[in-house]
């Protein structure tokens, strides 16, 4: 434990250092003792239900192609039962897509002139969910054979950390600052890091990128334009990814419309209440004028998506519902059918810097986890048929 001694009562600068200085020592050790020896996250493994869930066959095919040597054997076997690696499962996807007469079967990536999806979360309303359904909705892409890049562009770096880089100890390497910056950028490339979850990649923020806020102010002209930044960033890497999901900061300030000017499609999560609808439509109504300047700047705005997800749902009560029914009838299908439900799951699953889909289903009360699950699910597949319309599939 660290020795606690009494604060300075003196100056107010002096007290913030050093309530800062036991904060981050304080979630240093917590860190070094949750991730142990190594300070890195790892996945836990799949049944064999759950994969044949994933890939879409049945057990029986399972059986069949272990049986024939088509897919190697995991290496995790208990009791005769199979148990995969996230690993295991990317690689199976790969071997089976091989063998499959449909192409895409296993591997639903974008092809010829497929564009890059941009998604991007936003909202200026603290507590609307947005790092929460932007992890969530990684993690069921990244499970499904989708190549996924995820921007954190909260200089807070809550994303970051969920990938198991925490923002609190200094990491080795870039973050999206450097590449965004209006000072010798460094290639997009070199900030993209692979995560401990195959399939999945980060750009990783720190406190450093609230210097893009105001650098932008200074720096941004007709050569350089602020919102140019991050298309600019993404698009250096545009081949490597079939969806970047960015997770915006809880304002409105250059990062976010940046990102509004890379995106190609927009979700604004918010919560069923009056204070969060209120502060949404002020948002928007900030959001619109900003996307009208930098539009007569020159930027071409065109989304395929644009659509309102509510979170923290709560079947039972009602107010929030009758809260959300009003924003269905307002506004229709630009409210996603989907909801993410306000769980304990997925709580108990964030407080650990995961999602439910890292959490066994063992571990806590089934009809809990599988509520929770069949949210999140269905707010992924929702989301996953837009991204195949935009890119022409049926």
């Amino acid at each position: 434990m660290i020795p606690v001694t009494p604060l300075s009562t003196g100056r107010p600068s002096i007290l913030a250092t050093e309530i800062s200085e036991r904060l981050n020592a304080a979630i240093r050790e917590h860190l070094l003792a949750a991730f142990a020896p190594d300070n890195t996250k790892s996945l836990r493994t799949f049944s064999a239900p759950e994969v044949a869930e994933l890939l879409g066959v049945s057990g029986q095919f399972m059986r069949k192609v272990h049986a024939e040597g088509t897919v190697p054997e995991p290496r995790d076997i208990r009791g005769g039962r199979r148990y995969y690696s996230a690993q295991e499962i990317w690689e199976s996807r790969g071997i089976l897509e091989k063998a499959s007469r449909r192409k895409g079967r296993y591997l639903p990536r974008r092809s010829g002139d497929e564009k890059l999806q941009i998604w991007q979360l936003m909202n200026f309303k603290g507590g609307s969910s947005k790092s929460t359904t932007t992890i969530h909705l990684a993690h069921y892409f990244a499970l499904r054979g989708y190549r996924v890049l995820l921007v954190d562009l909260d200089p807070q770096g809550s994303l970051t950390s969920m990938c198991g880089i925490s923002p609190e100890i200094e990491f080795d390497g870039l973050t999206v600052y450097d590449a965004i910056r209006y000072d010798a950028p460094s290639p997009m490339r070199d900030v993209v890091r692979s995560t401990y979850f195959p399939g999945l990649s980060i750009a990783p923020s720190r406190l450093i990128l609230s210097e893009f806020e105001t650098e932008s102010a200074v720096h941004s002209n007709p050569d350089q334009s602020f919102f140019t930044r991050i298309r600019n960033a993404l698009e250096q890497v545009e081949d490597d990814f079939d969806l970047v999901l960015m997770d915006s900061p809880p304002q409105l300030g250059f990062l976010t419309i940046a990102g509004m000017a890379a995106a190609t499609s927009l979700i604004v999560p918010l919560t069923p209440s009056m204070l969060d609808v209120s502060s949404t439509a002020q948002f928007l109504e900030l959001a619109g004028a900003y996307m009208e300047v930098i539009e007569d700047a020159g930027a071409t705005l065109q989304y395929d998506h644009f659509k309102f997800l509510i979170t923290r749902d709560e079947p039972t009560d009602i107010p929030s519902q009758q809260l959300a029914s009003f924003m269905r009838a307002l506004f229709q299908d630009r409210v996603m059918s989907a909801t993410a439900l306000k769980s304990t799951a997925i709580s108990d699953a964030t407080m650990l810097k995961q999602s439910i889909y890292e959490v066994v289903r063992s571990e806590m009360t089934r009809a809990t986890y599988d509520r929770a699950k069949r949210s999140m699910d269905a707010v992924g597949d929702e989301v996953e048929r837009m991204i195949h319309q935009a890119w022409g599939r049926s």
